[in-house]
């Protein structure tokens, strides 16, 4: 087993996200995109390639909801 927050799961997790907003179940997505980047902040830091992915991923599901005013930039 790879654990919870293994890069594969987490990369898994993201590839769900993204097929919840492909089906129209935006809410869905947002939450699992949100996990998944909340794990790839500890675990890969907040600067590596997949947590800007799972950032840019949440932002668009934001749009996609209407509520861009929750996005929030790079510090």
């Amino acid at each position: 087993m790879l654990g919870e927050e293994h890069p594969a799961t987490l990369t898994s997790r993201s590839n769900r996200a993204n097929s919840l907003r492909a089906l129209g179940r935006l809410q869905e997505a947002k939450t699992e995109h949100q996990g998944a980047l909340e794990a790839r902040r500890r675990v890969l830091g907040e600067e590596h390639a997949h947590t800007l992915t799972s950032r840019n991923d949440l932002a668009t599901v934001l749009r996609d909801l209407g509520r861009l005013k929750e996005i929030q930039p790079l510090e």
